[in-house]
């Protein structure tokens, strides 16, 4: 089985899609889920649910790990005609995962109680990313 998630994004950060991937593995038995973000400047994350301060500290801790190219300590780098937070963006999807595997078992994500699934858009400017979802059932 092989559906897309599509998640619009407002900017850098992350986006919950955890009741979209439960709605579509409901039902399908035990198995295997492999997620994977079709972009190269966002990543694929499970983190923490329950605080929002968790994702605010991620999204800060990594703006200041790779800052714009406007940051004289990023003027190394020689992509920068698609903007300030491009190529930095392009780092951080480096830096993480853009896929990931998640048992299912009868019909349910095999999740932590405060894990969710999230992109993490790397990107300033709103985007509709692409998440591919297949399900190999066991």
């Amino acid at each position: 089985m092989l559906t897309e998630f599509f998640i619009s994004t407002r900017g850098q950060g992350l986006y919950e899609f955890t009741p979209d991937v439960r709605d579509w593995c409901a039902g399908q038995g035990d198995g295997l889920l492999t997620l994977f973000v079709r972009h190269t400047s966002c990543s694929l994350l499970i983190q923490e649910n329950a605080d929002p301060e968790v994702k605010t500290d991620l999204r800060n801790f990594f703006a200041r790990l790779v800052p714009p190219t406007t940051d004289p300590s990023m003027s190394y780098l020689t992509h920068t005609y698609e903007g300030p937070d491009d190529m930095p963006a392009h780092i951080k999807a480096a830096m993480m995962p853009v896929s990931l595997s998640i048992p299912v078992q009868a019909g349910r994500p095999v999740l932590g109680t405060w894990q969710g699934i999230y992109l993490f858009e790397h990107r300033d400017a709103p985007h509709m990313r692409r998440v591919a979802a297949q399900f190999m059932a066991g």
